[in-house]
């Protein structure tokens, strides 16, 4: 098992699990956050960090497209461990429909 990162991260991208993650896992986009699978320990102090409940078990059933997205992004995206500030716009975006479709960006994030 390991977490992964979902389309409610898009455009909210708030980083308080960067904060919390003892293994440093996460990898930084443009406007979302991912997370590494052959990293995560599967520990789970991520998930409850997150306002937007952008992470979950990739247990649940319907995850695997996040897991792949995960799984491309974080080889591909630089390492992110200190929490920056969250857009503007997150608290507005937070709990958007379809958020993959309309604003994903494959475009790499600054990281640390």
């Amino acid at each position: 098992m390991t977490y992964v990162v979902t389309d409610a991260c898009i455009r909210c991208k708030y980083m308080d699990c960067v904060e919390v993650c003892p293994v440093d896992c996460f990898y930084e986009g443009e406007n979302m956050l991912v997370i590494n699978p052959n990293e995560c320990i599967d520990c789970g102090v991520c998930e409850p960090e997150c306002p937007a409940e952008a992470i979950l078990p990739d247990t649940e059933s319907g995850l695997e497209q996040w897991l792949e997205l995960n799984t491309k992004y974080s080889a591909e995206w630089p390492n992110i461990t200190t929490k920056k500030d969250a857009p503007e716009d997150a608290d507005e975006m937070k709990g958007v429909e379809g958020k993959f479709e309309t604003y994903f960006s494959p475009e790499p994030g600054e990281g640390d």
